[in-house]
């Protein structure tokens, strides 16, 4: 039985438009572009492993991105600062 995310996406008409415009973007990054498109699809619905077969993803990532955009916004789904490595020479 397929897991249901406790993470329901509803998004407001300005988030809707400005999700549309990035899935559509030929520009940007192709992951913020994919970001976009999981929780376009999430809003309707859908649960991680539908939209992780329709993205051709795991269903891991799209668990990992909708919950960033339920607790962050369109600001969770900008990619995250990563630290440098400590290299000891």
């Amino acid at each position: 039985m397929p897991r249901r995310s406790p993470y329901e996406i509803r998004l407001s008409p300005e988030e809707a438009e400005e999700l549309r415009r990035w899935a559509g973007s030929r520009t940007l990054p192709y992951r913020k572009v994919v970001r976009a498109k999981m929780i376009l699809e999430a809003s309707r619905g859908l649960s991680n492993d539908e939209i992780a077969a329709r993205l051709d993803t795991r269903r891991e990532v799209v668990s990992r991105w909708r919950k960033r955009f339920f607790l962050n916004r369109l600001a969770g789904l900008e990619a995250p600062v990563r630290r440098p490595r400590n290299h000891a020479c």
